[in-house]
């Protein structure tokens, strides 16, 4: 359930979370056997809509083969199983195309990550062999799982983890070949200064990689559960959880920073409340069909010329190269 209200010119949403739920463990086997049957099936027909991400969606499965040696003695089953079946789910299928698109083909040394979804550094980490990746994320419990992943591929050696903010990395400026973050800027209040860190840490030349949040028109949304254990209420006991950039926001909070970007991609629902509607039904659903996600994708999103023309929600790939 949503509202609008008004501070300044900001406008704000509040919005009521549903309850989390989960399946007891005959009914998870149950689910499983679907997935394996249907995630295939649903895959073959996302491409019909020539749906982002799918080729990414398939190098999921083959990794996901490579964690059989170490799935008991890391406890790696449930990641084997999600990477297997639904690695990605609704927008990460554009995010995560639009950002390995930009870094596939570009040699890079040291990378950095910003609290991205663990899934796409290590993709990153597994295809370049000369990469040195580092990973930064404040959420403990994440990073550790992070970790464990990392290890089950074998990768350790050539990665590096920081349990802390972006605002608190030591690490000297010009630093990075290439920095990613996937979904993570909008949650952050103090948007440009943490875009203002990323922006130091990178080399000449180098590139950052950003996603985020937006509309048609900017606003904040708060809800009534802290989810990532991060941020204070505010005076009605709502927590920040993210910013709806328009193109304004964005020259205002980022470009003033990094200046225009390379490449600007939009892509959102097709309907307002698609977005909302589906984010509710995971939290709230234990049944919820995951291995259907590309195929719903196809369905009810796709690419907008500009941020003007967005209904309701969408994300926003942006691309930035920095200067000698």
């Amino acid at each position: 359930m949503t509202h609008n209200m008004y501070s300044g010119i900001q406008p704000k949403t509040y919005i009521r979370l549903p309850s989390h739920s989960s399946l007891a463990r005959p009914k998870k086997l149950t689910r499983a056997v679907l997935a394996s049957v249907l995630a295939p099936a649903y895959w073959l027909l996302s491409h019909r809509y020539e749906v982002p991400g799918l080729g990414l969606r398939a190098d999921c499965a083959i990794f996901g083969l490579r964690l059989l040696p170490s799935i008991w003695r890391n406890k790696l089953y449930s990641e084997m199983y999600r990477l297997l079946f639904w690695p990605m789910d609704s927008i990460r299928y554009f995010e995560f195309d639009f950002a390995w698109n930009a870094l596939r083909n570009v040699p890079i040394a040291l990378y950095l990550d910003v609290s991205s979804p663990r899934l796409f550094p290590i993709l990153l980490a597994l295809k370049n062999s000369e990469l040195s990746a580092e990973f930064l994320n404040p959420d403990a419990g994440d990073l550790s799982s992070t970790e464990d992943l990392v290890e089950g591929f074998g990768v350790r050696s050539r990665c590096k983890f920081h349990n802390c903010l972006i605002s608190e990395l030591s690490v000297a400026p010009n630093s990075f070949d290439a920095i990613t973050s996937i979904s993570v800027l909008e949650h952050i209040p103090e948007d440009t200064n943490a875009v203002q860190r990323m922006w130091d840490l990178l080399k000449p030349n180098g590139k950052l990689l950003v996603t985020v949040s937006c509309a048609a028109k900017t606003s904040d949304q708060y809800v009534d559960r802290n989810e990532y254990g991060l941020l204070s209420p505010d005076e009605k006991g709502y927590y920040f959880f993210q910013r709806l950039y328009d193109q304004q926001s964005l020259e205002k909070r980022v470009f003033a920073v990094t200046g225009l970007p390379r490449r600007q991609v939009v892509y959102g629902e097709k309907l307002p409340g698609t977005l909302r509607r589906n984010l509710d039904r995971k939290m709230s659903d234990p049944w919820y069909p995951h291995w259907r996600e590309p195929y719903m994708m196809g369905q009810d999103f796709c690419y907008f010329r500009d941020l003007a023309e967005l209904p309701g929600e969408g994300v926003v790939g942006l691309e930035f190269q920095k200067g000698d």
